[in-house]
Order: structure tokens, then sequence, then C-alpha cells
């Protein structure tokens, strides 16, 4: 949608990173659950081609504890899944209708500007918005 009026995805995931309460909820471990299960996968066969604790994988299955992006990474490699399988559900569009799935590499960027971002005001999040529209623009000329 470059060069468009529309925003960008990663622009529209980026606003709702920085804005929470317009994210929808999601528990990672139940998703994890339900992906071991409809690959017919016990916790131990995932401890054994990660390494992870069958234990630590409970509390992660049962919402005890989050997991890091390079463990949800372990996992998803576990289940021969890409790990954006997780951050993506086909039954919350949340307005989102038509959007492509994001790659790992979008999931690992996008985490990583989050991370930042909670630090900033919103006059900083409007000039990242502005630099990165801008930089979208000049790379599809």
């Amino acid at each position: 949608m470059i060069g468009t009026n529309f925003p960008l995805p990663e622009v529209a995931a980026l606003v709702t990173m920085t804005h929470p309460e317009m994210l929808p909820t999601m528990n990672i471990g139940e998703t994890i659950r339900n992906y071991r299960l409809q690959k017919g996968m016990s916790q131990g066969d995932i401890e054994k081609r990660t390494g992870l604790l069958r234990c630590y994988l409970s509390r992660v299955e049962n919402g005890h504890t989050i997991p890091s992006l390079d463990t949800l990474s372990k996992i998803a490699g576990a289940m021969e899944l890409p790990l954006s399988q997780f951050f993506s559900d086909p039954n919350h569009s949340n307005g989102s209708k038509g959007l492509p799935q994001l790659s790992d590499d979008e999931v690992r960027f996008l985490s990583q500007i989050r991370r930042y971002s909670t630090s900033l005001n919103d006059s900083d999040r409007k000039l990242v918005l502005a630099m990165v529209k801008k930089m979208a623009s000049n790379s599809a000329k």
C-alpha cells in the first residue's frame, strides 16, 4: 500500500503497540498449548526438541510465566511453525482484515520498537511515525 493514503500495516502495528489498550488480549500459553495439541505433541516432545524443562512449559501454558521471544522461537521451531504464527489469531480481526501476516523479522523488529517506545512521550512517538512514513515513501520511489 506504499504510495497511498492508507497507513502501512507496520505503522498500524506500531501505533497499537505504543497504545496497549488498543491491542487485542492474547494468552500466549493457551496459543502454544493449542498448536501443540493440534500437532499431537506432548510437553515432553517439546522438552526433547528444545531443552526447555517440561515444568517450565507447563508454567507457560498455564499463564504463570511469559516466555521471551527467543524461547518462543525455540518452541515454534520444535513444532515446525513460523514464530509469527503465535501472534496471528484468525478468530480476532480487530479491524485488521486483509492485512498480511507478519514475518518473524517483522515481529522481532516491532518487539524492539515496543520495548523502546514505552519511554517515549506522545510528541516523540509522532516524530518516530513521521520518520517511518518518510522512509517508507522514499523507498517506494
